[in-house]
């Protein structure tokens, strides 16, 4: 791939931004509500390692829309 991406292809990385996304706010928000310090640490984490992919997927679509 030269820097060429599908419609499909491009379609399934808005999906995977969308899912990304999601699971960063939501062990954000689970590890805000728990009582648990590790376990809290442990979503926290999570959290931040999705919003890395996130940021990362992101660089890639922002790429091929100034390709464009």
């Amino acid at each position: 791939m030269h820097g060429n991406i599908t419609h499909k292809e491009l379609h399934y990385l808005e999906d995977c931004l969308k899912a990304e996304q999601l699971a960063a706010q939501k062990c954000s928000f689970y590890g805000s509500q728990t009582q648990d310090r590790e376990v809290s640490e442990i979503c926290m984490n999570m959290a931040n390692k999705h919003q890395q992919h996130y940021n990362t997927l992101m660089k890639h679509l922002q790429k091929h829309r100034g390709m464009q």
